[in-house]
């Protein structure tokens, strides 16, 4: 879906029901995650197919995906070690130029944090390179974010730990859980994939997207 915050992918919990084993399941996460990274989209969102699910779910289809679109040399300060990403070694690299190290002045050093809790008075707790646990940090005024976001972490000292929020990260995409129909809602052009569904070619695209504009 394409709206004036981009391009959104939204993909079922039950997108690995076919593969074999986990190992073919990471596999065929780590495509998605590159077709993502190919097409620049900015969210990814993984909405619940229950009745579609087999062995590997949800919460599975999140994490390896969120681990996908995590700079390599965060993953294991953000991931740690799960079950789910016993087979991470297949997934293919998604060639995003990542944005972290030290900023212009060389005073500061920018680095990215996973949020794994959304908790109150606008502060949430957050894994990151800086401590072995999550810590709390304050978000930003005016700005929303979501458990399994990536935010932007800007680090002026790493002992004692002075740290702040300053946005979410340019580069790559973000990993979210929503319905369908709250991935959906709002102005912007949609365009879903079916066996069921008719043949789209790049002429008649182009025709629906100037309608669109026009609506």
């Amino acid at each position: 879906m394409r709206t004036e915050d981009g391009l959104t992918i939204c993909v079922p919990s039950s997108v690995v029901r076919e593969a074999e084993d986990t190992r073919e399941a990471t596999r065929k996460l780590g495509y998605v995650a590159r077709a993502a990274a190919v097409f620049r989209a900015d969210r990814l969102v993984v909405f619940p197919d229950r009745e579609g699910e087999r062995r590997r779910g949800g919460e599975y289809v999140r994490t390896v995906l969120g681990y996908a679109a995590t700079p390599p040399g965060l993953r294991k300060d953000l991931w740690g070690e799960r079950d789910e990403l016993r087979y991470a070694g297949v997934l293919p690299p998604l060639r995003v130029p990542w944005r972290t190290g030290s900023t212009p002045s060389g005073e500061e050093s920018k680095t990215q944090g996973l949020v794994t809790e959304v908790g109150p008075e606008g502060r949430v707790r957050v894994n990151s390179p800086l401590r072995e646990h999550p810590i709390s940090l304050l978000v930003p005024s005016g700005m929303e974010v979501e458990q399994g976001e990536r935010v932007t972490i800007r680090v002026s000292s790493r002992e004692p730990v002075r740290a702040r929020i300053t946005g979410k990260p340019e580069d790559g995409f973000q990993v979210v859980d929503a319905d369908l129909s709250e991935a959906l809602a709002g102005d912007g052009l949609a365009v879903a994939t079916s066996r069921h569904g008719e043949e789209l070619s790049v002429s008649r695209l182009g025709g629906i997207v100037s309608d669109s504009r026009e609506a």
